[in-house]
């Protein structure tokens, strides 16, 4: 016959946590059989210390756990109670399903007894893998409201057409007329300077600029290591009364130490080039011609000068803008050639068997040692003092010395006009014949560009600009631009 259950000390039900009466046979809310859990055993805890048990008592055999009665006084089978058995959660606090049983989360379905979970293959004890497995790929997912099938088409059919990603779409041509940008070449670049499709800044007008006429071109660069290009050009061409062309360049230097060089070395070079196409068609002699332009250069650098600034009715104006200036002008039968500064105009013959030639002298403390024989060239260029220029325009020039001379060449060539952003890596006239390109008096805009690439391969330290004018003047490049 079957034995009445006994009282519990358990405090808690075993099955469901209800906290239990000591005189509680049954659990109140869940009906479990309190008689059928054993006794708990004494607890006799370890302690170790420094590796070694303290009070072990020795090793005990294995017990042989009591069967639980199959049934109970109301002819029900006893609940067994396992491990496999216990609700676990997640780490959002939801249950976990049973594990041989995920569509029943509460256990097993009524009737089903329970059995101990296996173990997956591989998966050592003591680790719970309560999620799936991650992917080796994860599929990218289709665009917003598009449906896929299992093998990735579209869900009306592989041929459906996919909407492109407008990060890559073709974007409209901007209309007639607006800047492109240099970076995606697709995008308008809007009135700040930027692209309104990749969002590029596009680099200043003046950083590169490059021009070609019949008979002359220039290119001007900023560089490698300046922050904006302060170096400016013009070229032209016209007719002298006789009808035979006249070809003129004029480069400038900003000084960088003076305020707004960048805008002196533009105001010089329009006034200078505008002054030559004024005066040649007259008939005024090309090297008097010269020797005007470059005064009306002066001028125009003098007038950017802020009166604010004067110390003194006639006192010369405090770090005024100013710059160097070089020009020439090639007809059919001469050159001629004017300068204030340290820019400089090279002769370098179309036979490289003839000897090349600077056509200039620097306005510099370094060309002033060698004139008075205190220094050779080598070691006067080599001094941290050689680019000091002693001539220049502006309102704070001491005295405006413009240097024009006449050549009457015997043979054709190529004239270079150029910073010494150039010259620096090219200084003496048998390096710059050596750089020049032996087909410049035909293609004179190559020719500039490689000179240009040539600096900026040595290092491009300074702004650039360089013009190239083949001798004698093509009669075609007649004709004002």
């Amino acid at each position: 016959m079957s034995q009445m259950p006994q009282p519990t000390a358990l405090s808690r039900c075993p099955s469901c946590e209800e906290p239990l009466e000591a005189a509680d046979r049954f659990c109140g809310a869940c009906g479990y059989d309190l008689s059928a859990v054993s006794a708990p055993p004494q607890d006799h805890p370890t302690i170790t210390m420094n590796g070694t048990s303290a009070g072990l008592p020795p090793a005990a055999p294995s017990v042989d756990w009591p069967l639980a009665p199959e049934v109970d006084s109301a002819d029900v089978s006893a609940p067994v109670h396992r491990a496999a058995d216990i609700r676990g959660t997640d780490s959002g606090g939801s249950e976990l399903p049973h594990p041989e049983h995920p569509e029943h989360p509460h256990g097993d379905p009524a009737g089903v007894r329970p059995s101990v979970a296996k173990r997956p293959a591989g998966q050592p004890s003591g680790v719970r893998f309560d999620r799936p497995s991650e992917p080796d790929e994860y599929p990218l997912a289709p665009p917003a409201g598009e449906v896929r099938t299992a093998e990735g088409h579209p869900a009306d059919g592989p041929d459906r057409e996919v909407p492109a990603d407008p990060r890559t779409a073709d974007l409209p041509a901007p209309p007639a007329g607006a800047k492109v940008c240099v970076a995606c070449r697709s995008g308008q670049v809007d009135t700040d300077g930027y692209c309104e499709n990749c969002g590029h800044a596009q680099p200043r007008e003046r950083d590169h600029m490059e021009q070609e006429l019949g008979a002359v071109a220039a290119v001007s660069d900023r560089g490698l290591r300046h922050h904006r290009n302060e170096d400016a050009f013009a070229i032209s061409s016209t007719a002298l009364p006789d009808g035979s062309p006249a070809v003129v360049a004029v480069v400038c230097d900003g000084v960088s130490s003076a305020t707004r060089p960048d805008e002196a070395s533009l105001a010089a070079s329009r006034a200078a080039n505008e002054s030559l196409l004024a005066a040649l068609p007259l008939g005024t002699h090309p090297q008097q011609a010269m020797h005007e332009a470059i005064v009306a250069a002066s001028e125009a650098v003098n007038a950017l000068a802020d009166p604010s600034t004067a110390q003194g009715e006639h006192a010369p104006h405090v770090n005024a803008p100013a710059c160097t200036i070089v020009s020439a002008v090639v007809t059919s039968a001469l050159l001629i050639v004017g300068w204030v500064g340290d820019s400089r105009v090279y002769w370098i013959p179309v036979d490289r068997s003839s000897l090349p030639a600077r056509l200039t002298e620097d306005d510099s403390w370094a060309a002033q040692m060698v004139a008075a024989g205190l220094m050779n060239e080598a070691e006067a260029y080599a001094d941290e003092r050689a680019h000091a220029i002693t001539g220049w325009l502006g309102a704070d020039a001491y005295e405006l010395e413009p240097h024009t001379v006449s050549f009457k060449p015997d043979r054709p060539g190529v004239v270079v006009v150029c910073t010494d952003g150039l010259w620096n890596y090219a200084e003496a006239a048998e390096d710059m014949a050596e750089v020049v390109p032996l087909d410049a008096a035909e293609r004179p805009l190559h020719s500039a560009q490689v000179l240009v690439g040539h600096a900026l391969d040595g290092g491009g330290h300074d702004n650039v600009t360089v013009a190239v004018m083949p001798f004698p003047a093509p009669s075609q490049g007649a004709g004002s631009a």
